[in-house]
């Protein structure tokens, strides 16, 4: 089943698109704009917490398919975003103590795609991504999930953080990927656990790392001091499933 993210032109068309409920992961405003409309699409991406981009004529102009923009480009995900709740509720289902990827300000669409590739592999029940400064799920990121886009739910909060404090209270615990932390072969990854795997150059911010529960480090032998992430998740992961299958 293929997918393909698409844009949207127009101030009447963004706002109609918000009101059929289509998943909007960004809005392209012409900087400086302010008009009726225009404020309307503001107030509705506010509302939404849809990011809101502010730039050129020039750039609106090359990112236009039709010339017709009126200074307002709107990108539509490729794929439709789960709830948290829906994730939880897949793992009730099985029968299975949740298992999450929850991933800070991933930006590599690629990485994205392979991670959701290995959440499905590796049983678990979803994938948690924020929804600013990160890679929402457009039509790179559906191709190199090679179709775990089908079966694995992908969710989108406005704050990580405080979505791992609402999820600690329902029993689960979280292990971020760190190069500072405890050899994951000594983590006791049993049970409800939530995988927290940081951005490409940064990894895990501070305030997410404080809300986790363990800091696993991945044993490393060579010249270089850093994983991909998409590797460091695969390998994190299987971990997990290593410690369940051995009880």
């Amino acid at each position: 089943m293929g997918y393909q993210e698409f844009t949207i032109e127009g101030r009447n068309a963004v706002i109609e698109a918000y009101r059929a409920g289509k998943p909007i992961d960004k809005i392209y405003v012409l900087d400086g704009c302010q008009d009726g409309p225009i404020a309307t699409i503001k107030r509705e991406a506010k509302k939404h917490d849809t990011l809101v981009k502010f730039v050129t004529k020039e750039r609106l102009d090359q990112m236009s398919e039709t010339g017709k923009h009126q200074g307002v480009i709107a990108v539509v995900a490729a794929y439709e975003y789960a709830e948290v709740e829906d994730i939880l509720e897949a793992a009730r289902q099985k029968n299975e103590p949740p298992f999450l990827f929850l991933l800070d300000n991933i930006e590599d669409p690629h990485n994205l795609g392979a991670i959701i590739r290995t959440a499905n592999l590796a049983g678990a029940h979803g994938v948690i991504i924020p929804k600013n400064r990160a890679v929402g799920l457009t039509a790179t990121v559906a191709r190199t999930s090679a179709g775990a886009l089908n079966f694995t739910p992908v969710a989108k909060v406005t704050n990580m953080a405080k979505t791992i404090e609402d999820l600690k209270k329902e029993g689960m615990w979280f292990v971020c990927a760190d190069m500072g932390g405890t050899t994951m072969y000594q983590l006791d990854l049993r049970g409800p656990i939530g995988v927290v795997i940081g951005n490409e150059g940064d990894g895990v911010g501070r305030l997410v790392k404080e809300k986790c529960d363990m800091i696993a480090s991945i044993p490393m032998k060579g010249d270089i001091d850093s994983l991909n992430a998409s590797v460091a998740a695969g390998i994190l992961a299987y971990e997990v499933v290593r410690q369940r299958l051995n009880g």
